[in-house]
């Protein structure tokens, strides 16, 4: 099938596979190598030869044209479907989130200026000295020390975020991160800013709902660690004067959660809608996931029943002379506070306090990850938490397992199990 005509006369530019092709055969040979043959192909300089070319390139470029059109008119098409699905999810979202959305923007616009202005304080200082700016304040908010105090200002659900983000790779596996990165946010597991000890008593009242001194002997007023969402005081009980840790629910900790993390499923609802293609990678779905993880570990009646559980598997498998997990005392405990045993020990990144320990810090890792993964074939749920912070190594030798806020469904118990 020949098409084209020009002035100077009819000029053959696609063929008919059967029909002989004298203008082709002139530029294009072909030579045999192996039994195959390979083309030889070489420009020629006839003019129309240079003109079949020239329209040829034209129309591959007009195909490659319609082929984006189609896929934009296609794309466009799917968001227009869209477009009222993300407008009632957004407004479903705004009305749960209430005016609690309005005061957390002011308040995450108040922290970029905080910060800011202790960034632009310490630059306008350096200035005067003889050595110039430090690098760490040519990165501006981005440096390890001016970001950490970023999420900290924020709020707890930042704090999460980099916990998520950031701390829980640099925590176990700091070597891959720059140190200074890895020094700033190993803050944010138990040195966020705690709440007066005031505070702390009047929602030990209020969900105890009896005298603080009718339960604890004494609750020490410094705390423990401070966390994103709540801050633990150590304590003795009366009569027993047993020594325990008393984990508090920081207060307002639950709204503040709910309105970031709406705030943060919209972003990723219209980010999906702006650019489909994040939706491969399920932004939505990891946000989604990770807001139901999050409001899950405000409820530590919750938590408490993760510890039992994980109790109740080290005794089962004959395991509590290798690891524990500490007591719950649930007459004092409820959906904001949780009493638990106090357990002595220091964390397994603290490797000169291992060592005086135990002869071989090597030999209690391992019995860590053994008692560990073995919780994921013998638990229909396993401790999702679980990084050197979480880790203790006691005065005994036993491997203690804290902060049991995350635990996951474990698909190995019920694969053995079927």
């Amino acid at each position: 099938m020949a098409v084209s005509s020009f002035r100077s006369g009819r000029l053959p530019l696609f063929h008919h596979p059967q029909l002989p092709n004298k203008a082709a055969s002139a530029a294009c040979t072909t030579r045999s190598i192996g039994g195959f043959k390979k083309p030889n192909v070489r420009f020629s300089s006839n003019p129309k030869c240079g003109r079949a070319l020239f329209l040829f390139a034209q129309y591959s470029q007009s195909s490659q044209a319609q082929t984006q059109q189609d896929r934009f008119s296609s794309r466009l098409q799917s968001s227009l479907e869209n477009l009222p699905k993300l407008l009632e999810d957004i407004v479903q979202t705004s009305i749960s989130t209430g005016p609690r959305g309005a005061l957390r923007l002011a308040q995450g616009i108040q922290a970029f200026v905080g910060v800011g202005g202790e960034w632009l304080a310490d630059v306008s200082r350096s200035t005067n000295e003889p050595t110039g700016i430090p690098s760490q304040l040519q990165l501006g908010l981005l440096s390890p020390l001016y970001l950490r105090k970023l999420f900290e200002r924020m709020g707890a659900t930042y704090i999460k975020l980099g916990q998520i983000t950031f701390c829980q790779f640099i925590a176990s596996a700091p070597t891959l991160f720059p140190p200074e990165y890895v020094e700033e946010f190993q803050k944010c597991f138990d040195r966020a800013p705690a709440v007066p000890f005031e505070d702390i008593q009047a929602i030990l009242r209020e969900e105890l709902g009896r005298p603080i001194d009718s339960i604890y002997e004494y609750i020490d007023p410094t705390p423990i660690a401070s966390a994103s969402i709540a801050q633990v005081h150590g304590a003795r009980l009366k009569g027993s004067q047993d020594d325990v840790v008393i984990k508090v629910l920081k207060p307002g900790i639950k709204d503040i959660l709910v309105a970031d993390l709406n705030f943060i499923y919209i972003a990723a609802r219209i980010l999906e809608f702006l650019n489909p293609d994040f939706s491969r990678a399920s932004l939505v779905g990891i946000v989604k996931d990770i807001r139901e993880s999050m409001l899950e570990e405000v409820d530590f009646n919750k938590e408490a029943t993760n510890i039992e559980s994980f109790r109740r598997y080290l005794e089962a498998m004959g395991l509590t002379r290798q690891a524990t997990a500490p007591r719950v005392y649930n007459y004092c405990s409820t959906r904001r506070v949780l009493t638990m045993e106090r357990l002595y020990g220091v964390p397994l990144t603290d490797l000169d306090s291992i060592s005086s320990l135990v002869s071989s810090p090597e030999n209690s890792l391992i019995t860590a990850l053994n008692v560990w993964f073995g919780s994921l074939l013998a638990c229909e749920t396993f401790h999702a938490d679980v990084h050197a912070g979480n880790l203790w190594l006691l005065r005994d030798g036993r491997i203690g397992f804290l902060d049991f806020g995350k635990f996951l469904f474990s698909y190995g118990a019920r694969f053995i199990q079927l």
